[in-house]
């Protein structure tokens, strides 16, 4: 394929996923390696990983890596065809999912997902999980399918993580009000007695997470449910506004 050819279709892939593209699908497009070899020669793309690339004109950003490995995962297959897969799909998690959610400050030197079927990898940088997760497991964020932070927090106590790191994650989570204490005790409750608590006693030990994060949980609550209320109510004197 001609230079000026390759680079309109790796154009028009790259426009709809962050300015990346794989290899894998610019063969599906008629691009071979060699064309994208001599693109990036050329100074058009920038190789981010192993058969991703970015289109040069596309500045990079946060979360550049994590979508390269994320679109490595299932590399023959588009972003936004990806994204109706759910929580069926290839998530981002544990600590990546904490970074995506601009959340504590945890290592992160792999990047992690989870996937409803077993999945392997050599490669040193990425890491899977096996779960089943469900709708209220996944959320999107920049972009890309991410657990909740309720569930990230629950996948990072399980994966027996310093607590006090988790209870950082979980402080930042709570002074945006973007975490629901309900959900979030109910997911924790599998986990009680291995962290020393009785039986079931999620609601135990999310509050050992907040006061650990310095909160008070009561207050928080309090403070949540305010939140909403106001939320709710803002929202009805905009429908009534609008109706008149």
């Amino acid at each position: 394929m001609k230079a000026s050819q390759a680079a309109l279709v790796v154009a028009e892939v790259t426009s709809s996923q962050w300015g990346m593209i794989t290899a894998a699908q610019a063969r599906m497009h008629g691009v071979t390696r060699l064309d994208l070899s001599r693109l990036a020669s050329a100074g058009h793309l920038v190789r981010l990983a192993h058969g991703v690339y970015r289109h040069a004109g596309v500045p990079s950003d946060d979360f550049e890596d994590l979508r390269a490995a994320w679109l490595s995962t299932a590399p023959g297959r588009l972003a936004a065809e990806r994204l109706s897969d759910g929580p069926a799909g290839v998530v981002v998690s544990g600590p990546s999912a904490a970074h995506l959610h601009a959340l504590g400050d945890l290592p992160a030197d792999r990047h992690e997902f989870t996937t409803s079927q077993r999945k392997q990898t050599q490669r040193p940088d990425l890491r899977y999980h096996q779960r089943s997760l469900s709708d209220r497991d996944v959320t999107i964020r920049a972009g890309l399918p991410v657990t909740t932070v309720e569930r990230t927090i629950t996948d990072l106590v399980e994966a027996r993580t310093d607590l006090s790191l988790v209870a950082d994650v979980l402080g930042d989570a709570a002074s945006t009000t973007t975490i629901d204490i309900n959900v979030l005790s109910d997911l924790l409750a599998p986990l009680a007695v291995s962290n020393g608590l009785r039986r079931g006693d999620g609601a135990g030990l999310c509050r050992r997470l907040l006061e650990s994060a310095g909160l008070d949980p009561d207050s928080l609550t309090q403070r949540i449910a305010r939140s909403a209320t106001y939320a709710a109510l803002a929202e009805a004197a905009r429908k009534v506004e609008n109706i008149g």
